[in-house]
């Protein structure tokens, strides 16, 4: 699993300048690399395939005109090159979802409209550079950010980060903020084990004998996490023939609130003692609300 962290930059005058020449290298080599495909098509050519738009990358970073291309990361523009081929994938997926979809060979409704790639331009309300493990960028012990051809930009560490990165994207914002996500692959046992920073939606259920499960019927949020609908566990333990089953409300929610310069969502659901680092909370009586508003237990369990 890939999570994502988010933390705020400081960087220098000089460092402001390098990052505007990496964010505009980067523009450049994307616009080119767009330019040429639709260029391509209109001509009738074959679909320029990565490969020729790198060898075209390398040329043009040896012509006089784009030798500025040199002052910054090869990284960053293979990457960007590979943001252009991203945006196409998902073009052509949405086309063939949409065909499969009107033949009647996709149920459910209309697939989201994707467009085509278009041109950046430097009044966009942000702008972005991904570092990948090639490019050996380094978190220093000091609480600063090693960025090649850039230097060691100071970071607001709101929280660790539980292992090295594995790919780093520095941010600017319409208000000239700075900003850098971290991607940092896990594994779920090591979610659920963890700190209650993390950045992930646990739901779970507990039986008496104290077997954790995971709700057989659940549903998909929009942040790729598994939420019981309303009543599931409930119902599921009255199938089971569970004597007393635990209520709903035992299932606690808690929502960390988004530190400043943070913009990563903490959610953790689940029993105090399921967490070793979240509250422990003494569990409340059992008690079952009938429809006309008085407390009572179900027909099933008297």
């Amino acid at each position: 699993m890939q999570l994502r962290y988010s933390y705020r930059l400081y960087p220098t005058a000089g460092q402001r300048s390098a990052l505007a020449r990496a964010f505009g290298c980067a523009r450049v080599v994307f616009n080119d690399a767009l330019a040429a495909r639709q260029q391509a098509h209109a001509a009738g050519l074959p679909f320029l395939t990565d490969a020729a738009l790198s060898a075209r990358l390398t040329a043009a970073k040896a012509a006089p005109e784009r030798a500025w291309l040199g002052e910054v990361s090869a990284v960053i523009l293979q990457q960007s090159l590979a943001d252009l081929t991203t945006a196409y994938r998902r073009f052509f997926a949405y086309r063939t979802a949409l065909a499969e979809w009107q033949r009647g060979g996709r149920k459910g409704p209309k697939p989201k409209e994707v467009g085509l790639p278009r041109f950046k331009s430097r009044k966009d309300t942000r702008q972005g550079i991904r570092f990948t493990s090639n490019a050996r960028f380094q978190v220093l012990p000091g609480g600063t950010l090693r960025l090649p051809k850039i230097g060691d930009v100071p970071v607001r560490w709101s929280r660790p980060l539980p292992s090295p990165p594995s790919s780093v994207t520095v941010i600017q914002d319409s208000a000239g903020r700075y900003g850098w996500e971290a991607v940092v692959v896990r594994l779920s046992e090591e979610l659920v084990r963890g700190r209650r920073e993390q950045h992930v939606l646990l739901a779970l259920a507990r039986h008496p004998d104290g077997e954790h499960v995971r709700p057989r019927h659940a549903r998909l949020t929009r942040r790729h996490a598994l939420v019981p609908r309303p009543g599931e566990l409930f119902r599921s333990a009255l199938a089971r023939g569970v004597p007393h089953p635990e209520p709903e409300g035992v299932l606690r929610l808690e929502r960390l609130r988004e530190r400043q310069g943070d913009t990563a969502h903490v959610i953790l659901i689940g029993h105090g003692h399921m967490m070793p680092h979240a509250r422990q909370e003494p569990h409340p009586e059992p008690r079952h609300r009938s429809p006309g508003g008085n407390c009572s237990p179900p027909k099933a369990l008297r």
